[in-house]
């Protein structure tokens, strides 16, 4: 059974900085690319950044410059550094994964269960 848990979320204030990790757990063969999506309130979910398995990145607009994805192959792990947050990227923050559980079968696309940001002051 393949999990991905988020973690790092909070209340802060406009100019702060959070970093939100994410921890692939289970049976896991290989991970694909992994993403950060953010569901503001009352808007539909969208993609803040991506990465590849060889660190290759892509940035929404308004997370260029401030936000910085990575991750830890070894440890199964992606992380969001996000700097000068605005009270324009409060929301919830979901880990998505692309992942292939064993050799025999394809990858499932995997989500997590979400981590609350509110930048307020």
């Amino acid at each position: 059974q393949v999990q991905l848990v988020e973690s790092g979320g909070g209340l802060v204030q406009p100019g702060e900085s959070l970093r939100l990790s994410c921890a692939a757990s289970g049976s896991i063969f290989s991970i694909g690319t992994m993403d950060w999506y953010r569901q503001a309130p009352g808007k539909q979910r969208e993609l803040v950044a991506d990465i590849t398995s060889g660190g290759r990145s892509n940035y929404a607009d308004s997370a260029k410059g401030r936000f910085t994805i990575s991750r830890d192959n070894a440890k199964d792990m992606v992380y969001l550094q996000m700097n000068n947050l605005k009270p324009e990227d409060t929301g919830v923050y979901y880990c998505h994964a692309e992942i292939q559980p064993n050799r025999y079968i394809s990858a499932y696309e995997f989500w997590g269960q979400g981590t609350q940001v509110t930048v307020s002051s």
